[in-house]
C-alpha cells in the first residue's frame, strides 16, 4: 500500500491538493496529513472531502517547520501505518489523476529489481499561472546520474514527485539541512543506496512555484549557497568514486569555484582537494588545482 504524507502549513493551494487526491482513478492509498501547528485551519476543507478518500489529520502542537523541515517530515511520516511506501506530497503540490494508478502498473517491476526510489515526472506550475515543459527521466539512472543532470541543470527535482521504501527510509531518514536544502537530494542518494531510481514518466506531479515556498528565488540565498557548499563537500567526500571520469571533474570544479566565490579558501580546503584531485583524477590535475588556489590567494592580497 501507498501512504501520501502532507505537511500541511499553508492553506491557499491546499484544494488543489486534496482535489487531486480525489481524482485518483486508482484509491489503493492512504493520506497523512500532520498539520504544523499553522494558523489557517483545514478542517472545514478536510470535510468537504471526507468520504473521498482515506484520510486521517493530525494537528501537532508545536510548530517544526520554521526551525526543521526535516523533522517536520519525519513526524508527518510517523503518523502512517503499515504501509510500504512513502510520498511526501507539498500542501501546494498536484497530481495527474493517474498517478497511483500508474504507480502500481510498475510495481512489479519495481519490486522485481529491487528499487528503493521511484519518481514521477513533472511540471512546475509558476507563479505567473503558466507551466514549464515536462521533466521526463531516464526509466532507470544511476543516482549519482541523476545528481550530476540536476547541477548541470539538465533536470530539475522536487521532494513531492518521488516514493520511496519506507524499510530503505528508516535506515537513513532526512539529512537535517537548514531550509531542508538539498535534504531530499541527498535521500534519494543514500535511500537509492546508491543504486537506480526508477521513473514513471506517464504520469505528471506538478510542483507549484508561489512567493510562498523556499524555492522562490533570492529567499534566503545566502544560507542557500551555504548548505549547496556542505552538500557538495559530503557528494565530494562520500560519493565522488561512483561517479565517471567526467562527472568527478565537474563536481571538483564547482565545488572549487563555490569556496572561491565564497571566500573560504584556507589551507584545510587545499588539502581535502588536492587529495580527492590525485586520487580521483591525477596528479598534474592536482598541481594545477594547487596553482589556481595559489592565484587567487595572491589576487586577494592585492
Amino acid at each position: 500500500m501507498l501512504a501520501i504524507v502532507i505537511p500541511f502549513y499553508k492553506f491557499t493551494f491546499f484544494e488543489a491538493t486534496l482535489q487531486s487526491l480525489a481524482n485518483q482513478t486508482d484509491k489503493r492509498f492512504k493520506v497523512y496529513i500532520g498539520d504544523d501547528a499553522s494558523q489557517e485551519n483545514p478542517s472545514g476543507l478536510l470535510e468537504k472531502y471526507r468520504g473521498k478518500f482515506y484520510f486521517l489529520y493530525h494537528r501537532f502542537q508545536e510548530n517544526l517547520g520554521t526551525t526543521s523541515l526535516t523533522k517536520q517530515w519525519e513526524r508527518c511520516i510517523e503518523l502512517s501505518n503499515t504501509e510500504e511506501w512513502i510520498m511526501i506530497l507539498g500542501d501546494d503540490d498536484y497530481m495527474d489523476k493517474n498517478v497511483v494508478a500508474a504507480f502500481y502498473e510498475n510495481l512489479e517491476t519495481i519490486n522485481k529489481l529491487e528499487i528503493k526510489v521511484v519518481r514521477f515526472a513533472t511540471r512546475v506550475h509558476e507563479a505567473d499561472g503558466s507551466y514549464s515543459k515536462i521533466y521526463n527521466h531516464p526509466k532507470l539512472e544511476k543516482a549519482t546520474d541523476f545528481l550530476y543532470r540536476r547541477f548541470t541543470n539538465a533536470t530539475r527535482s522536487s521532494l513531492s514527485e518521488y516514493v520511496f521504501k519506507k524499510t530503505a527510509y528508516k535506515k537513513y531518514g532526512f539529512y537535517n539541512y537548514d531550509l531542508a536544502w538539498f535534504s531530499d537530494d541527498r535521500a534519494w542518494l543514500e535511500i537509492s543506496e546508491n543504486k537506480y531510481i526508477y521513473s514513471i514518466n506517464s504520469a505528471l506531479v506538478y510542483f507549484r512555484l508561489s512567493d510562498q515556498n523556499i524555492s522562490r528565488n533570492n529567499y534566503k540565498s545566502k544560507e542557500k549557497e551555504s548548505i549547496r557548499l556542505m552538500f557538495l563537500k559530503f557528494i565530494i567526500s562520500n560519493y565522488l568514486r561512483d561517479f565517471s571520469s567526467e562527472q568527478k571533474r565537474f563536481f571538483l570544479i564547482y565545488y572549487e569555484q563555490l569556496v572561491y566565490k565564497n571566500n573560504e579558501v584556507n589551507l584545510t580546503f587545499w588539502f581535502f582537494h588536492f587529495c580527492r584531485f590525485t586520487r580521483c583524477l591525477s596528479f598534474i590535475d592536482s598541481l594545477k588545482f594547487t596553482r589556481r588556489v595559489f592565484n587567487y590567494a595572491k589576487n586577494r592580497t592585492k
